[in-house]
């Protein structure tokens, strides 16, 4: 199959800005010369992580914290924006320690993701966590999130959770329960 040429950049203007996100009108030229205006997100480029931790090999830890854009709690597993100066390694290995208080001695990479490319420009890498020891940081978090173990083995009822919606957290599992299948460790 033959690559697609992308579309020259016409012109790049920011029409809105906040403290995490900055929204950039873009005008484009096609190979086949229509020219359009899109509207994409842009984060901080350094990406996010996510991670699926095991207390054992039965046991992931999910956090419930709160979704601001849905205005309700929702349970997923760890994750946060990838730190100045961090890889995504070190930042994955932080955010469980603030999130809920324990490091990995191995962290395994699953797949990188993103998330509405067409509109978005953020990558998030999700890893496996494994052979956990207590240690906590300070997170940012507003209140303490609620830590929630829950068996490998109940996965179809994780799926079934009316708060279990982030597509995020539901492609990490499903890609950790892929993982598992192939005997993968």
């Amino acid at each position: 199959m033959a690559t697609k040429q992308v579309p020259e950049i016409l012109t790049r203007q920011t029409v809105a800005r906040s403290r995490l996100l900055r929204i950039e009108a873009v005008d484009l030229r096609f190979s086949n010369g229509v020219e359009r205006q899109f509207e994409r997100m842009q984060g901080s480029g350094r990406g996010a992580v996510m991670i699926v931790p095991l207390l054992d090999d039965d046991t992931m830890i999910l956090v419930r914290e709160y979704a601001a854009g849905l205005h309700n709690y929702q349970l997923g597993f760890p994750k946060g924006l990838i730190d100045p100066d961090e890889t995504p390694e070190q930042a994955a290995n932080r955010e469980l320690k603030e999130e809920i208080g324990y490091g990995a001695k191995v962290l395994r990479p699953l797949k990188s993701v993103t998330m509405a490319p067409q509109f978005f420009a953020a990558t998030m890498h999700i890893f496996v966590a494994e052979d956990l020891y207590p240690e906590e940081l300070p997170g940012d978090e507003p209140e303490p999130l609620e830590k929630v173990p829950w068996s490998v083995h109940e996965s179809e009822h994780l799926l079934q959770q009316a708060d279990f919606t982030e597509a995020r957290s539901i492609a990490a599992l499903l890609l950790f329960l892929r993982e598992q299948a192939q005997g993968v460790k």
